[in-house]
């Protein structure tokens, strides 16, 4: 199973979304960006999107929550490491109260891993990180896996008035 995203303006997502309704989308949006995310088995309907193979997944997305985009670049000798030690996190999240989905995504053409969550709120989500000490940080001084430094991204599935 596969993660297709892509990104651009509110209304021509919109547009993309209801022209394929019979896809797997969800429409997000943050702050100064909207991305659209197609979750299949086959390929993608989007025209240049950005590809990540799922190395986990738990629950379903409602597409109306909270979503939580953790973006991690790590270097070519760190994947192994990376993927050993992030690939178990379901365990940590399954009974967390407002947890909906995750998924764990590796890129297929760049060089950052995605943690992808759905929560009903962004409490939630703060709640989960600071009970895991979902930190990256302890990692980078003994190993150089990362590229760069990790950010975190948040969306809507609504958009905000």
């Amino acid at each position: 199973m596969n993660i297709y995203m892509t990104s651009g303006t509110p209304e021509f997502m919109e547009t993309i979304k209801k022209k394929h309704s019979n896809e797997e989308l969800f429409l997000l949006y943050g702050v100064g960006n909207t991305i659209l995310i197609h979750e299949t088995t086959g390929k993608s309907i989007f025209q240049v999107p950005q590809k990540y193979e799922i190395l986990e997944s738990h629950g379903k997305f409602s597409g109306t929550g909270f979503f939580v985009l953790q973006h991690i670049p790590v270097s070519d000798e760190g994947r192994p490491i990376f993927e050993f030690q992030y690939t178990k996190l379901t365990s940590t999240v399954e009974n967390e109260p407002g947890f909906i989905a995750l998924r764990v995504l590796k890129p297929l053409k760049m060089d950052t891993y995605i943690i992808l969550t759905e929560w009903t709120g962004p409490s939630s989500f703060d709640i989960w990180k600071k009970s895991i000490s979902l930190n990256f940080d302890h990692i980078t001084d003994k190993q150089h896996i990362f590229t760069s430094p990790p950010h975190v991204a948040t969306y809507r599935s609504k958009e905000e008035a």
